[in-house]
């Protein structure tokens, strides 16, 4: 057991976890003064300044603060308008895109419909021809007979 002026430390037993000690404190010397005040300390009378002052000084708190709040608002209203340009942007351009598509493909069937046309055309004058033909030879052979 060891011993400093008012403290006393006892060594207890040793353990797996460690070692356990006893403090013992001294008993107060009776001149020696508490250093924790029994009850609180007065407050002292506040002027009218004074009150107002920390009234004021309460209200610029609150101005600042509620400012604050509407910047942030703001700000967020702002990137709101903006992320809502851009995807009327985004719609727009994919509208133009998704039209010229259409547009393009609508030309090709178009062209591809009046190339079928022509070939179609060129080939019934075709038929037409070897018809005349036929009914030519027919009465040339009609007429040879009689």
């Amino acid at each position: 057991m060891a011993s400093f002026d008012d403290i006393q430390v006892k060594e207890l037993d040793k353990r797996a976890s460690g070692q356990a000690f006893e403090v013992i404190l001294g008993a107060p010397a009776p001149d020696a003064k508490g250093e924790f005040p029994l009850s609180p300390p007065k407050k002292k009378e506040l002027s009218l300044e004074e009150i107002q002052r920390k009234l004021d000084a309460a209200e610029e708190r609150r101005k600042n603060h509620e400012a604050e709040v509407l910047k942030h608002l703001a700000e967020k209203r702002e990137h709101e308008k903006e992320v809502v340009q851009k995807a009327m942007e985004e719609n727009n351009n994919f509208s133009k895109m998704a039209e010229e598509k259409l547009n393009q493909k609508m030309e090709a069937n178009k062209e591809n419909r009046t190339a079928l046309m022509a070939a179609m055309s060129e080939k019934f004058k075709e038929k037409d021809k070897k018809l005349e033909e036929v009914r030519k030879n027919k009465e040339t052979k009609d007429g040879s007979e009689d």
